[in-house]
């Protein structure tokens, strides 16, 4: 369903902009149309509503807005409007809690995931697109396989696909892209590309390695550094890429190099005092606290549990977890 048609249904409040006002947000309207959807959430969304009650903060600045706790994402249902038919679930063991995500307008998280790939990488269609993304795809409710499952449809390439545990296959079309100098994009899950580059070692030229971490409890976990050293080695590409994506948002942050991440315009991390989780700060070490301006029919402020450091032009990048805390499908643990 598109934004417009979601518009026109009299249970589902229109917000105070459109989708369309993101894309090429700029850094001096950031502030202003942050506050414009952060008090609409505050009005329309019933859970960010209590929470934004107890904190009862004056909001003049970025760092006084009340960021939710990830964890609501388990318990609550975080969401305007009545629930929806589409539905984003995290990964987890059976003994996991999961978090639930309803997506009220999907469309606006393809435009979300469509203008952040353009953005970093540009058209899809000048790529073979390929998910190597097993433990995702042996469920339901992925949002990682949504937009990778897009990005291929987008690309419109023969050998776009998800290509699972087919190593031999996925091989061949590599070194036959290989000699055709044609760009690939390919993103997987941690233990799968490793398994993949230490049974096929090869040399890549033309293609974009991107790992969205996480071993699934298949391998033993690695810092991102050694992650990618073993990926560099056997795949002969120096430059192993990342991407930072969480189920309960609706945007990703890429690291194009050295693991330090980039936002789009529509999305900027800030940090809070791992003692101290009202205290934050727009740069420096901390709890990373991120702001999803597309995550318009959920909550757009959202307190995760990776630890992290934000940099003076707004990069970033993950150090670790917050002890206690669930390992998340979507982050390394570093150091």
């Amino acid at each position: 369903m598109n934004t417009f048609a979601l518009y026109k249904q009299e249970k589902v409040i229109q917000p105070p902009i459109t989708p369309q006002q993101l894309w090429n947000l700029s850094k001096e309207h950031f502030l202003s149309i942050s506050k414009l959807i952060f008090e609409w959430q505050a009005q329309h969304n019933e859970v960010y509503k209590q929470w934004v009650n107890l904190n009862n903060n004056a909001v003049n600045q970025l760092t006084s807005i009340p960021f939710l706790p990830i964890s609501f994402f388990k318990t609550q249902e975080v969401l305007i409007g009545p629930t929806p038919d589409t539905l984003f679930e995290s990964s987890g063991t059976t003994q996991d809690v999961v978090s639930k995500h309803w997506i009220q307008d999907t469309h606006l998280y393809e435009q979300s995931f469509l203008n952040c790939f353009n953005l970093f990488y540009g058209a899809p269609s000048n790529y073979c697109i390929i998910g190597l993304l097993p433990s995702y795809l042996e469920r339901a409710h992925s949002s990682l396989v949504y937009m990778v499952d897009k990005l291929i449809q987008e690309s419109g390439h023969p050998e776009s696909g998800f290509y699972l545990d087919d190593f031999k296959k996925l091989d061949t079309v590599l070194k036959n892209l290989e000699a055709e100098k044609k760009p690939v994009w390919l993103i997987g899950v941690s233990f799968a590309l490793t398994d993949f580059a230490e049974a096929f070692p090869q040399k890549l030229n033309n293609t974009t390695v991107i790992e969205t971490g996480g071993m699934k409890g298949r391998k033993k976990e690695l810092t991102r550094e050694a992650l990618h050293q073993i990926l560099s080695t056997n795949l002969g590409n120096p430059n192993i890429q990342s991407e930072y994506g969480m189920t309960e948002l609706l945007s990703q942050a890429y690291a194009l190099k050295e693991g330090i991440f980039k936002c789009p315009p529509w999305m900027k991390v800030l940090v809070a005092d791992e003692e101290d989780p009202i205290a934050l700060k727009e740069t420096g070490k901390g709890v990373l606290h991120i702001i999803d301006l597309a995550n318009l029919y959920s909550c757009s402020f959202i307190a995760t549990e990776d630890l992290g450091e934000v940099f003076e032009d707004g990069s970033f990048k993950v150090i670790g977890r917050v002890d206690a805390s669930q390992r998340r499908g979507c982050s390394l643990l570093v150091v």
